[in-house]
């Protein structure tokens, strides 16, 4: 399976940080925002990655990920001249997806917490699979609602007037499908290719699996200025109390095997002295300890 990270939009929610940098590149606590989803991706056994951004801010991620060997994985860059909608990705990226299973991740949404993502990703064989989340404020985002039998009824775009209290959050995956259907589609009143109707598609298909998250999994949407500061703080709070980093695309790669030690070390070799390598050089040390790497949340 192949992942896309859409990191484009202008993220004027975020004004004035974003005059200087984009939204996908700002600090969440000690790391760029960028490093969250591509971690759980990484965590859930992916190596093909498309990055999606705007012509000025493409040539920064590709100064901070490169070609992605140096975590045993892969990066292609693609440009979004405008936004038009999250769909507009697939467009975008029909030659790197080349008719293979995708997983469509929003490059401002940061997860942790439970092993929803890795199973979803080793158990998808066909069709479309979507995330639920319950929030207090539906109305901001997709929602989907169920029938009395828990069974997904419907999808709607930033309603009025919700259905439910469920969400959907930015991580979404498909079958080769997905390029034709988002072609098919026509803009918004918004003016946009919107990804819940490409979702609608599957549903009036019978062909979309809506998975609810556990109140054990952590869903934070730094869109905002206050969001971006709560985003923060968890990360924060999380590292402090349990000694362990979130949003380690190393420490991913190196216990999904994508990295051997030595190349793990030689890595490290080449960070500044920082509090960033200093956690790495831990886990190293814990890895040799042990003898094998142990499953963990990122």
């Amino acid at each position: 399976m192949r992942a896309i990270i859409l990191a484009g939009g202008t993220g004027s929610r975020l004004y004035p940080l974003t005059s200087i940098v984009c939204k996908q590149l700002q600090a969440v606590y000690d790391k760029p925002m960028i490093y969250y989803p591509l971690t759980v991706l990484v965590a859930g056994g992916i190596r093909e990655f498309c990055i999606i951004s705007t012509p000025d801010d493409l040539p920064r991620f590709e100064r901070l990920l490169g070609n992605g060997s140096q975590w045993g994985l892969s990066f292609v860059y693609r440009e979004q001249a405008r936004p038009e909608g999250i769909a507009q990705a697939f467009l975008i990226a029909e030659d790197f997806i080349a008719g293979e299973n995708c997983v469509l991740m929003l490059g401002d949404n940061i997860f942790f917490g439970g092993d929803a993502f890795p199973r979803a990703l080793k158990d998808f064989k066909s069709g479309a699979m979507i995330f639920a989340y319950h929030v207090q404020n539906p109305g901001n985002y997709g929602v989907v609602s169920f029938d009395q039998f828990g069974r997904a009824n419907s999808l709607e775009e930033k309603p009025t007037h919700p259905r439910s209290s469920y969400a959907v959050p930015g991580i979404y995956i498909y079958d080769s499908q997905v390029v034709g259907i988002a072609k098919s589609l026509n803009h918004s009143p918004r003016g946009e290719l919107e990804v819940t109707d490409v979702n609608r598609v599957y549903l009036e298909r019978d062909e979309l699996l809506v998975r609810r998250l556990s109140r054990g999994v952590a869903w934070l949407d730094a869109g905002t200025s206050s969001a971006l500061q709560d985003a923060s703080a968890y990360v924060q709070t999380i590292e402090r109390r349990q000694g362990v980093k979130i949003g380690c695309p190393e420490e991913a790669a190196l216990v999904r095997g994508f990295l051997k030690l030595e190349q793990f070390d030689a890595l490290l070799a080449r960070m500044p002295a920082c509090e960033y390598r200093d956690y790495l050089a831990s886990v190293a040390a814990e890895v040799r300890r042990l003898a094998y790497a142990t499953p963990k949340n990122f």
